[in-house]
């Protein structure tokens, strides 16, 4: 290739930034997204581009009532950049774009493309449409076009994965509009999640999260109401899995042998994410949630009779139409009897278009606001007293990467526990990359980490450190510009057969 050739490449090169919000469904959809854009010819934007890449993705949630201003800000902010490049292109997709579908064009008509949450792969050949129509293209399926974990991937990292086993959601909620946006659940078949898992296992991770609006419903939809243990039990036969987790279960489907499958099967690791929303039964009928405070103290109690170390997290929603300081009370009650490792806690949220959002007795803002006070410092309180507890301890973390933020500074590494709680530790002489694992003596706790102030007592090198040398290695290796090809069209490559034993949510 000449030199003008190659300057040509260059110059035909397109970049791509996504931006991200909400759940964990999203961030996974995210990796498609990226996965997608990379196979149709663009290259990621370097960090920090800020909206100066030639392609702008916004992945939306529409949990929150500040998101569809938190949106039209930063489309508003992004539209003198677009003006001075004429090549930029725009994209929304997510829950909020499958919610307010035309609105986002009449309100932004800058931008180029809208797609929904059913059919995200769809984006490279919208992209392209919109730049040779010079129109935007606005195309929201209304039901799933392709299970999102049969679409190429970018992977945020070389050693965890998500692995999506179902999508949508069955419950009725009064506070979420997540189930009218991404439509009823629907199930992955079994051999189609395990031969992901050793696909990957095979590419050098060593942990998965199973992900699901509703993880332990899984089953529902093929009538196997022990799909989701039976699913944990074959996760437990992969060779190379170290470990497993799964967000989000929701108690009403949190059944005995889901808790003995945890206990039995040594690579699910002892954490639950369990979502609580309220301690008031009368604020949990209200909500429709289809259990009361006695049933959810319940099952932390089984799990932690069977799992002693299990660290279990929830989400709290504080301030719900109705909700008295009664009803408060038991949920601060709940909060003192459950002892969460930590607990997410938001302030009610109106959505329109869901039943809570026209409820009688909608509670002031400063009332929301002095509940949501209170609740925090109980839990901060909460969480440092449990943290204390495992000082002395001695633990196997895997190293991470970007979880210490301060890492540089005080010459340690971060990583995580398998009850997943975040640790820092002094930087062994040992090279260790992130994937590793290290085993460390626990010496000072506080609210939202740990500390290992002490030598590292072993680095294992695994082949989850390998996986993450080579993506470096071949990131570096990158040439700096890419032709721009054309997106491709059809049915993606499967993922190999299993050879072996083969997601606020809710």
């Amino acid at each position: 290739m000449s030199s003008s050739d190659r300057s040509r490449a260059v110059d035909l090169t397109r970049t791509y930034e996504v931006r991200t919000y909400g759940c964990q469904m999203n961030v996974h959809d995210s990796e498609r997204l990226s996965g997608l854009l990379e196979g149709a010819g663009y290259v990621r934007a370097p960090e920090g581009s800020d909206g100066d890449a030639d392609v702008v993705v916004f992945n939306t949630c529409a949990v929150r009532e500040n998101a569809d201003n938190r949106l039209y800000g930063n489309l508003g902010r992004l539209a003198p950049m677009k003006t001075k490049r004429p090549g930029m292109q725009i994209a929304v997709g997510g829950c909020l774009a499958q919610k307010d579908r035309d609105t986002i064009v009449k309100r932004a008509p800058w931008v180029d493309v809208v797609f929904g949450t059913h059919n995200i792969g769809k984006l490279p050949v919208l992209l392209e449409r919109a730049r040779v129509q010079e129109e935007a293209q606005v195309e929201i399926a209304e039901s799933l076009e392709a299970f999102p974990s049969t679409l190429p991937t970018r992977r945020e990292s070389a050693y965890a994965a998500w692995v999506s086993i179902s999508v949508g959601c069955n419950n009725t909620c009064t506070f979420c509009i997540v189930p009218a946006l991404r439509g009823k659940e629907k199930d992955r078949r079994t051999g189609d999640i395990l031969a992901e898992i050793e696909a990957l296992v095979a590419e050098g991770v060593s942990e998965i999260t199973l992900l699901g609006q509703n993880v332990n419903a899984y089953g529902s939809d093929i009538g196997d109401r022990e799909a989701f243990s039976k699913l944990l039990r074959a996760c437990g036969k992969i060779d190379g899995l170290e470990r497993v987790r799964f967000t989000s279960p929701h108690p009403r489907d949190f059944t005995d042998d889901v808790i003995a499958a945890m206990a039995q099967t040594p690579n699910v690791m002892p954490q639950l994410h369990m979502p609580m929303q309220s301690g008031s039964d009368t604020v949990l009928k209200a909500m429709r949630r289809s259990y009361r405070q006695d049933r959810y103290l319940g099952i932390i109690d089984k799990v932690r009779a069977s799992i002693p170390h299990a660290a279990i997290t929830t989400d709290i929603i504080v301030g719900f139409p109705g909700e008295t300081e009664e009803d408060f009370e038991q949920t601060l009650h709940a909060v003192r009897e459950a002892r969460f490792a930590q607990a997410f806690t938001f302030q009610y949220s109106k959505r329109p278009g869901t039943p809570a959002a026209t409820m009688e007795g909608q509670i002031p803002k400063e009332v929301v606001q002095e509940r949501y006070m209170r609740l925090s410092a109980l839990q901060e309180e909460i969480s440092w007293d449990e943290n204390k507890k495992q000082v002395g301890r001695t633990l196997e973390l895997m190293v991470a990467e970007g979880e210490g933020r301060k890492d540089g500074a005080t010459h340690r590494l971060s990583g995580r526990a398998p009850d997943n709680r975040l640790v820092h530790f002094t930087k062994p002489d040992a090279e260790v990359r992130p994937g590793d694992v290290v085993t460390v003596e626990i010496t000072y706790a506080a609210p939202h980490h740990l500390l290992a102030e002490g030598p590292t007592l072993d680095v294992r090198r695994t082949r989850a450190g390998d996986a993450w040398e080579k993506r470096n290695a071949a990131e570096a290796a990158k040439p700096a510009g890419v032709m721009l090809g054309l997106p491709q069209i059809g049915v993606p490559e499967p993922l190999p057969v299993a050879t072996g034993s083969g997601c606020g949510l809710d």
